[in-house]
């Protein structure tokens, strides 16, 4: 507790050696305080403040989504159509899926550009390896509880089809990879395929939180093609994401994790 008193008009009256009158400064008094006005003046010219940098606070997300590729990267390609903006397109519609389940989620490409473009820390001449980087490092600084990844296939074998969920080592990763996989597979008609490790994907193995990359599909295969390119078959795709990512942040949030 402070043990100053307040001055009223009458004990400051008591204190000073001249007059003073409630709205009015005697001339000793105003003289003095312009004096001590023009000192803090003064001094604040010869010895600036550097002001405090404003701290910005971000949620630590749920979900990060990764839409691969973008901008010169194209990816993968079949006629007219691109990888790039099929994932992107997907990553959206999961982006408004997850976001409805109120769930806090960013998405770390929004248009059609590489984000090596943004990368400005990472001085090497690849630039494959900035734009990786530049994935994997708005993951560490965001922290979520998962990374998604998306992709397409290709393959020189048109038969090849289906979606396959690649993971980390680590549990959580594998669990998130078993869930999308196993919700996805009921969409394709793939009910026999599994995850797999992703060993030698930079994604992997540099995101410091758990992370998947899923390969929705080979654009190379018709069925898969009509698949990712039509639009309700899209949703069912994005409806398959949301439900495995969901109860996997659900299995997460009981085991304390």
């Amino acid at each position: 507790m402070n043990d100053d008193k307040r001055l009223t008009p009458s004990s400051r009256q008591a204190r000073l050696p001249i007059t003073y009158k409630q709205g009015h400064i005697a001339p000793l008094y105003k003289l003095l305080y312009c004096l001590l006005a023009c000192w803090l003046t003064v001094l604040s010219f010869a010895v600036p403040v550097a002001a405090a940098p404003a701290e910005i606070y971000l949620p630590n997300p749920d979900v990060v989504i990764d839409a691969g590729h973008g901008g010169v990267d194209g990816g993968a390609s079949h006629g007219p159509w691109l990888e790039k903006d099929l994932n992107l397109a997907l990553a959206k519609s999961l982006y408004r899926s997850l976001a409805a389940k109120h769930l806090i989620v960013a998405l770390n490409r929004t248009g059609d550009y590489a984000l090596s473009d943004d990368n400005r820390w990472l001085r090497i001449p690849s630039r494959h390896k900035r734009d990786l980087a530049q994935r994997t490092g708005l993951a560490n600084e965001l922290r979520p509880k998962l990374l998604v990844s998306l992709h397409l296939n290709t393959s020189s074998d048109p038969r090849q089809s289906g979606p396959v969920v690649l993971h980390q080592r680590d549990t959580s990763s594998r669990l998130a990879a078993a869930l999308i996989q196993q919700s996805l597979n009921r969409v394709y008609g793939t009910n026999s395929r599994a995850p797999a490790v992703g060993r030698t994907y930079y994604v992997l193995n540099h995101a410091a939180c758990p992370a998947v990359i899923v390969e929705l599909g080979y654009l190379t295969n018709a069925s898969d093609r009509s698949r990712l390119t039509t639009s309700h078959e899209q949703q069912r795709i994005v409806q398959a994401l949301a439900e495995g990512i969901g109860q996997y942040l659900l299995i997460e949030r009981v085991l304390g994790r």
